[in-house]
C-alpha cells in the first residue's frame, strides 16, 4: 500500500509524541514493504532537507511562523501536494486538522484521523482557540472514515459525547538499557536524583512538581529536563517555587544521555495530565524508572499499581519523602514499571496501523459517519466501557473505581 502520514512535524523525531508514534510505525510499516510518505514541517532557517529516513518518504512543505496558524497551514500545504499524489490511505494526526478532511473526502481517499486529547482544554488557548478545538472534534468525528485514540480514556470520550466508534492504537514503550557514561557530564550519578521531564506548560504541572519538591525533605537533588517555547510566564513561575536543590537542564535533545536520565532516575515525576498515553511516561517505564505520577486515568492505565499518585504540592513532597525512606520499595517499583512497560510493544502498534490502513484501502468502513453532534449528558449511554475494537495486547483496561473522568488538556511530553 501507500500509506501517507500528515498533520506532524515529521521525522526524524524530535518533538513529542505524535512525530514518535509517525517514525516507529512508519518505519516497520517501510520495512513490511508499504511506501510509507511523511509529511514534514520545514522549520525557519532549515537547510537540512532529507528525502527519505528508515525507509519512509520525506516531503518537506513550510509553515506560517505563529502559533495558531502553524499546524493548519503546514497540514494545509500537505493536503493539496496529496490530492496530487494519490495515495491509498491517509492517516491525519490531530484533530485540528479536521476542517481539511473534507478535501480528502472530495478526493476519496480514505482517512482516519488520530485525534490525541483534549486540546479545547489546554491552558495555552483563549476563548477562540477552545471554541476552534471543540468544533474540530466534532469534524473529525463527521468527516473521518475512522478515528484512532491512543488511550482508553480518549475512545470513552468521543463515544460518550459523540456516540463514535474508535481504533484503539497506543504508543510503544522501548525498553531501555543504556549504560550511564554520560551522566557525568552532567554531574549525576546513577540513583542519585530525581528527574522531571516535560514542556513548561501548566497542564503538565512542573510547577506542582517543583513546589512539592522544594517542600520535602529530599537529599536527592530534582533534575528538570525541558523547556517552553510560548511559556515565559509559567516558566517564571516554576522557578520562583524552586530551591537550591533543584536542577534545570532546559532542553535534553541527545536521545541516549536522556534514556540515561531517565534509567538512572531514583524516582521519575511524571505531571502531564491530559489525553492519552504519553510517550515521556512509557519511556520512563520502559527504562524501569519508578514513578510518581499526576493522578489520572491515562497515567493510572499506564503504570497501574507500580505508580504512586499526587494531585498537589503537598502530596508530592511526602511522596518523594516516602520514596527516599523505602529504597526496597522503589527498586520493586521500578522493576514492575518495566513488567508493564513490556506490553506497549511498537511491533503489535504498527500491526495496528496496517490493519486500519489496509481496511481504509479496502473501504471496510461504515458508509455512514456519527453526525458530529455531541449526544446530551447522561443520554441513556450504557455503563462505560471502551468501543475501540479490538483491544490490543497492550492495552489493559482499568476498572471504572480508578478512573476519575477525563483530565483536562492534552499531554506533551520533552524528548
Amino acid at each position: 500500500m501507500r500509506i501517507a502520514m500528515l498533520g506532524t512535524r515529521g521525522v526524524p523525531a524530535r518533538y513529542g509524541g505524535f512525530e514518535t508514534a509517525v517514525e516507529e510505525v512508519g518505519r516497520r510499516l517501510a520495512d513490511r514493504g508499504h511506501r510509507v510518505v511523511v509529511y514534514c514541517r520545514t522549520a525557519r532557517g532549515e537547510t537540512d532537507r532529507p528525502t527519505h529516513h528508515l525507509g519512509m518518504e520525506l516531503v518537506h512543505l513550510p509553515a506560517a511562523h505563529k502559533r495558531a496558524l502553524e499546524t493548519l497551514s503546514h497540514s494545509a500545504l500537505s493536503v493539496g501536494h496529496l490530492l496530487g499524489h494519490r495515495t491509498d490511505a491517509a492517516i491525519v494526526f490531530n484533530a485540528a486538522n479536521a476542517p481539511l478532511l473534507p478535501a480528502l473526502r472530495a478526493a476519496r481517499i480514505p482517512v482516519a484521523t488520530h485525534v490525541d486529547g483534549l486540546e479545547w482544554k489546554r491552558a495555552k488557548w483563549g476563548p477562540v482557540g477552545q471554541r476552534y478545538y471543540r468544533a474540530a472534534e466534532s469534524m473529525a468525528v463527521r468527516w473521518s472514515d475512522a478515528l484512532i485514540a491512543d488511550a482508553v480514556g480518549i475512545a470513552d470520550y468521543y463515544r460518550r459525547e459523540f456516540g463514535a466508534p474508535t481504533t484503539l492504537l497506543t504508543y510503544g514503550a522501548p525498553l531501555i538499557e543504556p549504560g550511564s557514561d554520560r551522566l557525568a557530564e552532567l554531574g549525576l550519578a546513577p540513583g542519585e536524583y530525581h528527574l522531571a521531564v516535560a514542556r513548561f506548560e501548566p497542564e503538565n504541572h512542573v510547577d506542582v512538581i517543583v513546589e512539592g519538591f522544594a517542600r520535602s525533605n529530599a537529599t536527592k537533588p530534582l533534575v528538570v529536563v525541558g523547556s517552553a517555547p510560548y511559556s515565559d510566564d509559567y516558566t517564571a513561575r516554576v522557578h520562583a517555587v524552586a530551591d537550591d536543590r533543584v536542577r534545570f537542564l532546559g532542553g535534553v535533545w541527545d536521545q541516549v544521555q536522556l534514556d540515561q536520565l531517565y534509567a538512572h532516575a531514583y524516582t521519575y515525576l511524571h505531571g502531564h495530565s491530559v489525553g492519552g498515553t504519553n510517550p515521556s511516561l512509557l519511556r520512563a517505564i520502559g527504562a524501569g524508572a519508578a514513578v510518581l505520577a499526576y493522578d489520572v486515568d491515562f497515567n493510572r492505565e499506564v503504570v497501574a499499581e507500580a505508580g504512586r499518585y499526587f494531585v498537589s504540592p503537598a502530596d508530592v513532597a511526602r511522596l518523594v519523602d516516602a520514596a527516599e525512606a523505602e529504597p526496597r520499595r522503589i527498586r520493586s517499583a521500578g522493576r514492575r514499571a518495566r513488567q508493564l512497560a513490556a506490553k506497549y510493544d511498537w511491533d503489535t502498534v504498527a500491526t495496528g496501523y496496517e490493519k486500519l490502513a489496509l481496511d481504509l484501502a479496502r473501504r471496510e468502513f461504515p458508509d455512514r459517519r456519527p453526525s458530529g453532534r455531541r449526544l446530551p449528558t447522561d443520554a441513556g449511554m450504557p455503563p462505560m466501557r471502551s468501543t475501540a475494537t479490538p483491544l490490543p495486547d497492550n492495552v489493559r483496561v482499568l476498572p471504572t473505581q480508578v478512573q476519575r473522568g477525563l483530565p483536562e488538556q492534552r499531554p506533551a511530553a520533552q524528548q
